[in-house]
């Protein structure tokens, strides 16, 4: 029998799938000034606790704050005090900028990607002005196996979102510390902790192919309880001898 209750194994599982992908894909570093991407989610509200409980370990040491961006021509309700208070709670400090875009006059793209730019622009611009040398974004593994699928299926590409980005335009890395650690591991602590849902009315939210892929990795699943593994590591264990090669020109005749 466990000396740990079911809610204690699920806190420890969590913080060690957390300070592995931290570890292994050197995540934090000494020194490090982070800038939380707090959408008001459970999965970005899970990682400013993790971060804020992180931050006040001696080694590495770690300066964190997070950033809620809203837009103000998407109506969706955000509880602003409950977002304060539960930063707060974790010693984490809170900054708030809002933002817009016309998705009428510009038509190149879908409302949802100009949402998303749009964020990730104030996002970048609030880091660097902070001196913030990382931005840490609240993407769990599901998400990147996710993402993993969708860039095999529609780009046909073998691709996916690194936990270590580096960007090349700016002097800033993108972290995602919950790499490692499943959904449905977070859904159980947001209920544990009684994290405070926050209510959306989106007129550009509509279903995504991303969805689908959360249904067909559960159907992997099924078929073999270490599917999320055996994806995830496929990711480092490419076999380029078994794989097809293109010939020269001249060797095709």
């Amino acid at each position: 029998m466990s000396k740990y209750t079911a809610e204690e194994q699920l806190e420890r599982r969590i913080t060690h799938k957390f300070r592995k992908g931290s570890g292994d894909y050197q995540l934090l570093e000494d020194g490090d000034d982070i800038l939380i991407a707090l959408s008001g989610g459970k999965d970005s509200l899970a990682l400013v606790e993790l971060m804020g409980r992180q931050a006040k370990i001696y080694k590495p040491r770690i300066r964190v704050r997070a950033i809620h961006v809203k837009m103000r021509n998407v109506p969706y309700e955000i509880d602003l005090d409950y977002l304060e208070n539960f930063c707060a709670q974790h010693g984490v400090s809170l900054i708030v900028k809002e933002g817009e875009f016309d998705a009428e006059t510009d038509t190149r793209k879908s409302p949802c990607f100009l949402c998303s730019w749009n964020r990730r622009k104030i996002l970048f611009a609030t880091a660097l002005e902070l001196g913030c040398n990382k931005i840490a974004l609240g993407h769990h593994m599901d998400d990147i196996l996710s993402t993993l699928l969708m860039n095999i299926t529609f780009q046909g590409a073998f691709s996916s979102m690194p936990p270590r980005l580096v960007m090349r335009k700016f002097a800033m890395t993108i972290i995602r510390p919950m790499c490692l650690v499943s959904e449905c591991d977070l859904k159980e602590l947001a209920e544990l902790h009684n994290y405070q849902k926050q209510k959306k009315n989106c007129p550009y939210e509509e279903h995504s192919h991303r969805s689908d892929m959360e249904g067909i990795l559960n159907q992997l699943e099924k078929m073999n309880p270490k599917a999320r593994y055996s994806l995830w590591n496929s990711m480092t264990n490419i076999q380029q001898d078994m794989l097809p090669q293109e010939m020269n020109v001249e060797n095709k005749a």
